[in-house]
């Protein structure tokens, strides 16, 4: 992703130094009762900011940490939230405001472990921090945080302003845009998996989805930026074919690319591939997906319920189950668009092309990878990956 949008209309710039207060207009749970999943569709307002955006871009956003995870920090660390320390920046502020708006009080990694250390002086993260103890560091990190860190280590009276200086900063995050500024203008809607779990004995949640779900009502403000990525995007002729592989919330950019493609009456064909847990709870803008079919706007959609029968289906096994179909789609020009994790999704589908090519096309191992990197190397293999 590269440069964000700025807006200097009236001398204004809405950039990551200086985000637009985006007004928060709808927000809709999309899971159905019974989902083991919390993924909400988001509609904000861009009215009035300038900043305009094509399907295939990124919305930045800037949250702030739960009150609850500030407090526990701060009892736990034995701080004074009224402290006043100071900021790199050079200004100063109290420490619970620091807390909430500046730094990362939540995760923790191997750099915030090896820094808290210099005041904690504990062996036992020494023996961590050995590069033989990898394994031990990886799992002690795993699904912990910061609180862990202060809880298992204390420092009495350590110091807030040395503590501040162990943490990284609060950064935005970055999701991918749901929307076609043709369909909706003065919008941009977003798609977001709420992170709530538990591990070793506390509640855990992701700061900015708890953020956008529990600390922004409706008709309340959220600070963003954009984020365009001009690698992302749709074909320039609309007659151009093309695939999309989106499960879960990875389904975001195809709907924007659906709509506008739409908008702009494009005749190529389109094919969608999405997958999630169950059809009749996680269906993600179904009702929206039946109607472009219905429609023609949308030429074919491939389903994949990983729960709903006894061996797990996913995106990939329907991709090779259908290799025919997908290799004379690419063959005759297709672009091909992932979207989604890329620690295990993405990889299972870069190699189900790997094996299409392979099956399809009569090539060898060898060939069929060249082919694969050969579509990448002419834009017809873009990947939306996180």
């Amino acid at each position: 992703m590269t440069d964000e949008n700025t807006n200097r209309s009236a001398g204004v710039v809405y950039d990551k130094k200086n985000p637009f207060p985006s007004t928060l207009k709808r927000r809709v749970l999309l899971n159905k009762e019974g989902s083991a999943k919390e993924t909400l569709h988001l509609e904000l307002c861009l009215a009035s900011s300038g900043l305009e955006y094509l399907p295939g871009d990124s919305l930045a956003i800037v949250p702030t940490n739960s009150p609850e995870v500030v407090g526990q920090i701060i009892e736990v660390g034995g701080f004074d939230a009224s402290e006043t320390v100071e900021l790199k920046s050079g200004s100063t502020k109290p420490l619970g405001e620091v807390f909430a708006t500046d730094l990362n009080i939540t995760g923790v990694t191997k750099n915030v472990l090896k820094k808290y250390n210099a005041f904690a002086q504990s062996e036992k993260i020494e023996t961590l921090l050995n590069p033989e103890n990898k394994a031990a560091l990886d799992d002690y990190l795993r699904r912990r945080g910061v609180i862990d860190m202060i809880a298992d280590f204390p420092v009495p009276g350590l110091a807030a302003s040395g503590f501040c200086g162990t943490l990284r900063k609060l950064l935005p995050r970055l999701y991918s845009i749901a929307s076609s500024p043709k369909a909706h203008p003065g919008e941009v809607h977003l798609t977001v998996a709420v992170v709530r779990y538990h591990s070793h004995g506390r509640d855990r949640e992701g700061v900015c989805s708890t953020y956008i779900a529990d600390r922004v009502n409706e008709g309340g403000t959220m600070p963003v930026f954009l984020h365009h990525d001009k690698n992302f995007k749709l074909p320039e002729e609309g007659a151009t074919p093309i695939i999309m592989v989106g499960p879960g919330t990875g389904i975001a950019p195809f709907r924007a690319f659906v709509e506008e493609r739409a908008a702009i009456g494009a005749t190529g064909k389109s094919w969608l591939f999405f997958g999630d847990q169950h059809r009749a709870t996680d269906y993600l803008y179904g009702d929206e997906w039946d109607r472009y079919l219905a429609e023609g706007r949308l030429s074919r959609i491939d389903l994949a319920f990983s729960r709903d029968q006894a061996e797990k289906v996913y995106v990939q096994h329907l991709m090779l189950e259908h290799s025919a179909e997908l290799y004379s789609w690419l063959s005759d020009g297709a672009v091909f668009y992932v979207c989604g994790d890329v620690s295990r999704m993405a990889k299972d589908v870069h190699e189900a092309l790997i094996s299409i090519a392979e099956k399809e096309g009569g090539k060898s191992r060898e060939d069929a990878e060249v082919w694969v990197k050969q579509l990448q190397t002419e834009k017809r293999y873009l990947r939306d990956v996180y």
